[in-house]
């Protein structure tokens, strides 16, 4: 199929018209160069999306590399140096083993049920920093605790709650906030424009794509019944969509960040710069041993961290990871996604928030893959050896 990369803007729009979300950015880059850059919809270039899971690659894997370069922590960590005699600790988990989604713990925990039950006064604006930072300890411990659902290393399953570990382990190994680590050792490097939103000094600028409007949010599909009847209020733009992240103060390694398309396509170019040896964030050897795939678990798709496509149905389309190295990349709950071809030298960021239109809204599952089938063959690049 023939067509210009301009023309993605229209399917971009077009998006927009069919009800799959209210707004959208996306950033095409190829070869280090930018062949596309599009907004749609209630958005400019500069509004911030909630960046959801996207978080898990852009924050927590990211600081993974820098600490792993500093020497601070590494794969073979012991989760119990930081969390001692629980669940997932006592299993022998290391870090390896939370940033491959083998560890045992579940995919998803409503911490935040617990939360607003004991402290309905989380929903008040004027809540104390005091009270949100004793509340986001307790969910901490309470994560920590958590039983495992499978022996260690026996199941992949893509798991908040080790990501949530995951990110503690890293701030503590620093001892500094997640929040203060991301900005110092990725943002800052990387000229991303990317932050999370605490609670307890939220930003007050309008430049934020909404995502929901009541909290808690709506149970996702597949979360009926998962919790009670909570206390409830409305939600403004600008707080994190993620109601575990929210009880946390907005600051998680699973989720919080909110940023733009212009921001996870830099990040996809530090990965592909990274593997080319360009020490940006971490040298290139450890960068080669982050992006191999689970050996302890054949078939995963899961790499240190990152996502790479599915054989079936693959949200990155048809062509993008289809021959060695393949591509990594990560999807974020609120219609946010990251993909990077490692051998054609591409990256594809789209940020848009599908879920101001609720929860139920699954359109974007079919999107994504035609998105990024569009991109390859507008490019000229489906075959992989150009």
């Amino acid at each position: 199929m023939n067509h210009p990369i301009s023309n993605l803007q229209g399917v971009l729009e077009g998006a927009v018209a069919g009800g799959i979300f209210p707004a959208a950015q996306a950033v095409v880059l190829h070869r280090g160069v930018q062949v596309f850059g599009g907004v749609a919809g209630a958005a400019t270039g500069d509004t911030r999306f909630d960046l959801a899971s996207v978080t898990k690659v852009l924050c927590t894997t990211s600081l993974f590399l820098r600490l792993w370069t500093e020497g601070k922590v590494g794969p073979e960590t012991q989760v119990a140096r930081f969390f001692p005699g629980v669940p997932v600790s006592e299993a022998g988990a290391t870090v390896a083993d939370l940033l491959y989604h083998r560890s045992g713990l579940p995919p998803f925990v409503p911490f935040f049920a617990q939360a607003l039950t004991s402290t309905p006064e989380l929903l008040d604006p004027a809540c104390s920093q005091a009270t949100r930072a004793r509340v986001r300890e307790e969910v901490v411990q309470a994560a920590a605790r958590t039983p495992l659902v499978a022996p260690l290393r026996t199941l992949t399953a893509y798991s908040d709650v080790g990501f949530i570990l995951l990110g503690e382990i890293l701030s503590r190994a620093a001892g500094k906030p997640l929040d203060f680590l991301f900005n110092q050792y990725v943002a800052e490097p990387l000229g991303l424009g990317a932050r999370f939103h605490r609670l307890s000094e939220l930003p007050t600028d309008g430049k934020v794509a909404p995502t929901g409007s009541t909290r808690p949010r709506e149970p996702a599909p597949g979360q009926e019944q998962m919790w009670g009847e909570l206390p409830t209020r409305s939600s403004p733009p600008g707080e994190v969509d993620d109601d575990n992240a929210w009880v946390m103060d907005g600051v998680s390694g699973h989720a919080g960040l909110f940023g733009t398309a212009v921001d996870v396509a830099r990040f996809g170019q530090a990965v592909l710069d990274g593997c080319a040896g360009i020490p940006t964030l971490a040298p290139g050897p450890l960068w080669h041993r982050m992006l191999v795939t689970d050996p302890f678990r054949p078939g995963s798709t899961r790499r240190m961290g990152f996502d790479s496509p599915s054989v079936e149905h693959s949200s990155a389309g048809h062509f993008i990871g289809n021959s060695s190295p393949g591509a990594v990349g990560h999807l974020g709950f609120t219609g946010t996604s990251l993909w990077v071809d490692l051998r054609r030298a591409l990256v594809v960021a789209l940020v848009t928030n599908r879920v101001a239109h609720g929860r139920k809204e699954l359109r974007i599952r079919d999107f994504r893959p035609f998105f990024h089938d569009f991109v390859v063959e507008a490019l000229g690049i489906a075959d992989p050896t150009h």
